[in-house]
């Protein structure tokens, strides 16, 4: 198992506790990118393809609904590398 899968799967089994850092890692392994943003505020946005998600810098945790938004999309982008 790869440093994706163990950083996926410890994501999936807490995801109340998810640090910002390891989030934006889980992101940058499936192959998204940070776009630039047009002010200095808090909100990253995250894009790869047709997939974007946007993720505020919080300390010391993301929000849940965050982390249930990204794995949601790292579903489907699982599901479209399968079919």
């Amino acid at each position: 198992m790869g440093n994706r899968e163990k950083r996926l799967q410890r994501i999936r089994q807490n995801p109340k506790q998810v640090s910002y850092n390891d989030l934006v890692l889980l992101l940058l392994d499936y192959g998204f990118v940070e776009r630039k943003t047009r002010s200095a505020g808090s909100h990253r946005v995250f894009t790869c393809g047709v997939h974007s998600i946007t993720v505020p810098y919080r300390r010391p945790h993301v929000l849940e609904v965050y982390v249930k938004k990204t794995l949601r999309i790292l579903d489907q982008i699982e599901e479209d590398e399968h079919a």
